[in-house]
């Protein structure tokens, strides 16, 4: 019995460290870092072999079943956690607000974020359209400084993969 447990136990570890593995390696994809992308992957098939030879020599436990389906489910939430929390990449941030885009884009910019400010067309008003890229471990730091100014403001983002240059606002 006791062997049985640890094994269930077993394969919901690997379960649960090949899924998210394979939440990190799916974002390196997509943001085409392909070597670490090829690495994460060479691991996260490993493991999933190593949980399914063991579940077929097992499979008359369906604590075993359970355990992988469990392992699987963990593991999305694992690596959306941790991947949340390390947020590689980058993020376009754009803000509407109704009077205060200067203010607010001189706010960033005081806190080292590059921001463009592009006017609205037609808007007798005078209105303009904050954009920046930022880093999105920054997102939070960066929204919040949005809303001291303008709580009541329209922010949208983005995910971005910069093609080339420098953006300044990372030197932070």
């Amino acid at each position: 019995m006791t062997e049985a447990i640890l094994g269930a136990f077993l394969i919901l570890l690997m379960r649960m460290s090949d899924v998210t593995i394979g939440t990190f390696r799916t974002i390196l994809v997509v943001q085409a870092h392909k070597y670490y992308a090829a690495v994460a992957g060479f691991f996260e098939v490993l493991i999933w072999i190593y949980a399914m030879r063991y579940i077929i020599n097992h499979m008359d436990n369906s604590a075993n079943l359970l355990a992988y389906a469990g392992g699987f489910a963990l593991g999305n939430l694992l690596g959306i956690t941790l991947e949340g929390k390390i947020a590689l990449g980058y993020l376009q941030l754009n803000v509407v607000s109704k009077s205060l885009s200067e203010k607010i884009a001189e706010h960033l910019r005081g806190s080292m974020y590059n921001v463009v400010l592009l006017p609205v067309a037609g808007d007798p008003m005078g209105m303009s359209v904050l954009v920046a890229i930022i880093r999105r471990r920054d997102q939070k730091n960066v929204i919040r400084l949005i809303e001291e100014i303008d709580p009541d403001c329209f922010i949208s983002l983005q995910h971005s993969r910069p093609y080339r240059g420098f953006i300044h606002g990372s030197r932070k």
